[in-house]
């Protein structure tokens, strides 16, 4: 792992585990501190979004799970690099506001 890497956990319950805070203090993983269930933190949640948003926006919505797969992958190929670039650059700006 990079020295400037922090773990970042939506400290659900079992991320907040005495079993998981113990292997993260004896790796000495340093952990960003954040509120409670805050997905909107994670820019992961916020890339979900936009799929989840140009999926719904289809026509012709997927019938059958291969073909939400395939649409998930299709789109994910059209999603533009810098929405999700966006995304990541506004975090600290989030996490500022947030602490």
């Amino acid at each position: 792992m990079a020295t400037d890497t922090i773990f970042m956990d939506d400290n659900a319950l079992p991320h907040r585990a005495r079993l998981v805070r113990s292997y993260l203090e004896s790796e000495t993983i340093p952990q960003m501190k954040r509120p409670a269930r805050s997905p909107d933190l994670n820019p992961i949640e916020h890339v979900c979004d936009m799929l989840e948003r140009r999926i719904v926006g289809r026509s012709v919505p997927p019938g059958t799970l291969h073909k939400l797969q395939q649409t998930l992958l299709q789109e994910w190929a059209l999603l533009p690099q810098q929405a999700i670039d966006d995304t990541i650059a506004s975090m600290s700006r989030c996490c500022q506001a947030c602490i």
